[in-house]
C-alpha cells in the first residue's frame, strides 16, 4: 500500500525558511514520480516541484524557482522540499503525491496523496 506522510510545516516570517519532509512507503522511488503540490484557500492545487522517476530532472514552478529545492533520500524513502526566502503568497497546504512512471507536475494526474501540512508565511 502506498503511503505518504508530510511534516515540517509551520508559521514563519517572510524571508524565512522551512523544510518539508514526505515519508513514503509501499513503492520504489526508482519507478515513481514524486511531487510537491500546494493549495491556497480558494485556489486550485498547483504543482510546486516534481522529481521524475528517472531522477535526472526536477520540475519547479516559476513562482518558486531559485527559492525552493526538492531532493530525495532513497535510503530513507523520504522526499524533501527546502523552502527559502518565503513569501506570504507561499501560504498554503502543501502535499506530496506520487504516481508510477514519468509524469508531468499536474495535480489531477496523481493517484496517491499525503494528508498535507500547513505552511503560513506572515508579512
Amino acid at each position: 500500500e502506498v503511503q505518504l506522510v508530510e511534516s515540517g510545516g509551520g508559521l514563519v516570517q517572510a524571508g524565512g525558511s522551512l523544510r518539508l519532509s514526505c515519508a513514503a512507503s509501499g513503492f520504489s522511488f526508482d519507478d515513481y514520480t514524486i511531487g510537491w503540490f500546494r493549495q491556497a484557500p480558494g485556489k486550485e492545487r498547483e504543482g510546486v516541484s516534481c522529481i521524475s522517476s528517472d531522477t535526472d530532472s526536477t520540475y519547479y514552478a516559476d513562482s518558486v524557482k531559485g527559492r525552493f529545492t526538492a531532493s530525495s533520500n532513497n535510503a530513507k524513502n523520504t522526499v524533501y522540499l527546502q523552502m527559502n526566502s518565503l513569501k506570504p503568497e507561499d501560504t498554503a497546504v502543501y502535499y506530496c503525491a506520487c504516481l508510477r512512471g514519468v509524469v508531468a507536475c499536474h495535480a489531477p494526474l496523481y493517484d496517491y496523496w499525503g494528508q498535507g501540512t500547513q505552511v503560513t508565511v506572515s508579512s
